[in-house]
């Protein structure tokens, strides 16, 4: 089948599920999630492209209150560590962030990278051997876009020892995690990012980040 344009509705839906996506840290409800739902979510993110098709990723679906408390708890002392990293004003700002995902949210999944899953030499990551991490967050991100399109929020916790939540999920040495994402329904989402309309950051314009045929060079014409 060819290539072709989506519909007018098509494109517009898929660019709302780009624009709109949040990352959630406290608003979950207990509602749990239904398996056929979780299933559905996977197999997008199943789809994603990989680097020499190697398709690294692994999935562990963390529903069992014991484990998630025990990661909730690793967590916690991570955060005390980043908290801190800052000074004055960001430090008290950090604290006021509530991240209660892991806890709050019905399921977590653990999104993992195996490096060894095609082999030493993989077509694609000769000269970088990072791609299969890469490939992976291809994944995280397509389930994320997904759980927007079915009214599910996402929040993706990074603030932990990583060799911590290995020993909770027995996650072999080699096996690298990238994510640990809580999901579940919220009843609603923040027209902005969080952060910024909490005051950690703002959305810089996308025209200071576009340069035209080499770094510094200011692109004209398409970029607003």
């Amino acid at each position: 089948m060819a290539a072709s344009a989506f519909s007018t509705d098509e494109r517009a839906a898929v660019y709302r599920a780009i624009e709109t996506r949040r990352d959630v840290r406290d608003q979950f409800l207990p509602e749990p999630l239904p398996d056929a739902l979780v299933t559905r979510l996977l197999s997008a993110a199943h789809s994603a492209p990989s680097v020499g098709f190697m398709q690294p990723w692994n999935f562990i679906v963390v529903r069992d209150e014991a484990r998630r408390g025990q990661v909730f708890e690793a967590f916690q002392r991570a955060n005390e560590e980043a908290a801190s990293m800052f000074e004055g004003e960001a430090r008290d700002k950090y604290r006021t962030l509530k991240l209660e995902g892991i806890r709050k949210a019905p399921v977590s999944i653990c999104v993992t990278c195996d490096p060894t899953r095609a082999g030493k030499v993989v077509l694609g990551r000769t000269h970088n051997p990072r791609m299969d991490s890469f490939s992976t967050v291809c994944a995280v991100q397509n389930l994320w876009l997904a759980a927007r399109a079915e009214g599910v929020g996402v929040g993706w916790v990074s603030i932990f020892h990583e060799r911590d939540v290995k020993q909770v999920l027995g996650i072999p040495d080699h096996v690298e995690i990238v994510a640990w994402l809580c999901l579940g329904y919220v009843d609603k989402l923040y027209a902005e990012p969080e952060l910024a309309v909490k005051g950690w950051r703002q959305r810089l314009a996308l025209e200071e980040l576009v340069f035209s045929d080499a770094w510094g060079v200011k692109a004209t014409g398409a970029v607003p």
